[in-house]
């Protein structure tokens, strides 16, 4: 066994590890920071200052005491973590055996990804900024703003993007950002840094147009000339936060009385093109997703939609009371 490094220095070597052995995205790698970071603030509580000290019922008492305040997911992420830092210790011969081996996380629900209606989405789009194709998308009394909003929520739910993907969008993925043709195209870095090239509709090409020639230019004479697509007030790089506040306002002058997030408009994409016949490999192509069964959770919802509809609309559907 290796000479004793504090457990700050162990988990910032497994850091590192992971980040060249997998090419984790900056949000993957401030997770696992985070929730490592909790452990090892447990660890320190319970008396541990050496690896060595761990054991099997630290780690069970540890995982019991987040369930008690976190949902499973976040729970079974956590102790995911957990175990793979005790894995590369016990592989780099920091410690003889590993403790988290055993350890199991807490059993999840099957989770529907929650989606809204076509309408919904059209009433948020609209509350955004003007429709594209308007008079009003080119007024010049239209606050330029209001046409980068339109233009975000235009391209989250034209392409599926995770938020982080349009944040750190730049302009060079903009293959195909005219409006002369159907369909253009555009480049998304997703987890892992895996490329994906999306197809953009022709409202989210027009919106995304507008606020291009209309409203890009005066932001970013205010900053330092970033790359970014999607500016704020000062020029610089919009954050995911900024975008999140975006969609609230957009849902709150809708007058929508639900709970929305922007991943609310990924699950949205990906269930509406599952309703419109869309293939799930196509979707899942589409999403970024390394496993056709993280895209089949969002046939369950069509599914059920169809079996409720059956059972509305079939004139033997349902037995006579």
């Amino acid at each position: 066994m290796q000479a004793t490094d504090n457990l700050e220095q162990l988990v910032d070597r497994y850091l590192r590890h992971i980040t060249v052995e997998r090419g984790l995205s900056r949000n993957t790698l401030s997770a696992y920071n985070r929730d490592l970071g909790d452990y090892l603030g447990f660890l320190r509580g319970m008396g541990v200052s050496d690896a060595t000290q761990i054991t099997d019922a630290l780690i069970e008492t540890f995982i019991e005491h987040l369930s008690a305040t976190r949902k499973p997911a976040s729970v079974a992420r956590t102790l995911a973590g957990v175990r793979g830092w005790h894995k590369y210790l016990l592989l780099e011969g920091y410690l003889l055996r590993d403790s988290a081996h055993r350890v199991t996380p807490p059993k999840l629900g099957k989770r529907l990804p929650k989606a809204i209606t076509v309408d919904q989405v059209v009433q948020l789009l609209d509350a955004a900024g003007p429709e594209p194709f308007t008079d009003a998308a080119a007024d010049a009394a239209t606050d330029p703003i209001r046409l980068r909003d339109r233009a975000i929520l235009e391209l989250l739910y034209a392409t599926g993007a995770r938020v982080s993907e349009l944040t750190d969008m730049d302009i060079d993925d903009l293959i195909d950002a005219s409006v002369t043709g159907e369909v253009g195209m555009i480049r998304v870095l997703g987890k892992g840094n895996k490329e994906r090239i999306v197809p953009v509709g022709r409202f989210a090409q027009r919106a995304l147009e507008n606020y291009l020639v209309r409203t890009r230019p005066t932001l970013v004479a205010k900053g330092t000339g970033t790359p970014a697509v999607f500016l704020n007030q000062r020029g610089g790089r919009l954050s995911r936060q900024s975008v999140w506040q975006i969609l609230v306002d957009a849902a709150e002058a809708a007058g929508l009385q639900i709970e929305i997030s922007p991943h609310t408009l990924r699950h949205s994409f990906a269930t509406h093109l599952l309703e419109g016949g869309a293939d799930v490999r196509v979707v899942q192509e589409l999403l970024g997703h390394s496993s056709v069964a993280t895209t089949q959770i969002y046939t369950l919802v069509t599914v059920d939609t169809l079996r409720e509809n059956y059972a509305l609309a079939h004139p033997r559907a349902r037995a006579i009371r």
